[in-house]
């Protein structure tokens, strides 16, 4: 970790994260906001070059797209900094892969939520898979977000289906994401997920466990960008500097120290 200010270096700085995330950098008095940088050819507001942003920065905060960002990571691999905080989701295996392979000489942080208490949900469903038998508890994972949100299930559903499946001990291939037509009975251990689009909502997650005669439900609803934006902070003063490796929120919030 670095001696304050750590200095910043937004992605995507005129999306709607990119926006929130200067404003909270610059009312963070252990940040400084060195540089603002957007798509090829933007220009105004204050921005830069991609190449001028990381020239200048310890880490930088990217809530883009997956190509984008799978592509700052790499790019930031070859100059061998500055460590990254990445919340795009929607990441298919190449994209996923360049982030890891890039994780193998920067610090990255990278997460479906920087929401501490979305994370600590994450820990809880992963203890309630593991407890209940899978046999007689079947998974059901429904979320809901803004009508511009272009990848489902979201990163974050994704986090409680690996959350759900690890606590079993198996992978997420059990899951079923979308049901249509005559299908039969639901299978055994299935984790099931539905999605739902619409209006301004920022993000509703929740996770039940359903028995005969009994159901348990898991949730976490988020009413401001703003606690994104906190947990993006918490990561990028935790990783910059940092050594090598890809890590989540969990590391960040200590739960992985063992």
């Amino acid at each position: 970790m670095l001696k304050p200010p750590v200095r910043v270096a937004i992605a995507g700085a005129l999306g709607r994260m990119g926006r929130e995330m200067a404003d909270a950098v610059q009312g963070d008095a252990r940040l400084a906001l060195a540089a603002r940088f957007h798509r090829p050819g933007s220009v105004g507001e204050g921005l830069v070059s991609r190449d001028e942003a990381l020239a200048v920065a310890d880490v930088v905060i990217d809530f883009t797209t997956p190509a984008a960002s799978a592509d700052l990571a790499s790019i930031c691999a070859e100059r061998g900094g500055p460590s990254l905080v990445i919340g795009s989701t929607g990441f298919d295996a190449a994209e996923s892969a360049a982030i890891t392979d890039a994780a193998k000489t920067i610090a990255i942080v990278r997460s479906g939520s920087f929401s501490l208490g979305l994370n600590m949900l994450v820990g809880l469903v992963e203890q309630a898979a593991r407890a209940l038998d899978p046999d007689d508890w079947d998974v059901e994972i429904v979320e809901t977000h803004h009508r511009h949100k272009v990848d489902a299930p979201s990163g974050t559903a994704l986090m409680l289906g690996h959350a759900a499946a690890g606590g079993r001990g198996i992978d997420l291939d059990t899951a079923r994401r979308a049901r249509d037509g005559t299908i039969g009975a639901r299978p055994p251990g299935e984790i099931g997920f539905a999605v739902l689009r619409g209006g301004s909502i920022i993000g509703e997650h929740s996770v039940s466990f359903c028995a005969d005669g009994e159901i348990m439900t898991l949730s976490h609803a988020a009413g401001d960008r703003v606690m994104f934006a906190r947990g993006a902070i918490a990561a990028a003063l935790w990783v910059a500097g940092g050594p090598p490796g890809e890590y989540d929120m969990r590391d960040v919030l200590g739960f992985n120290a063992s």
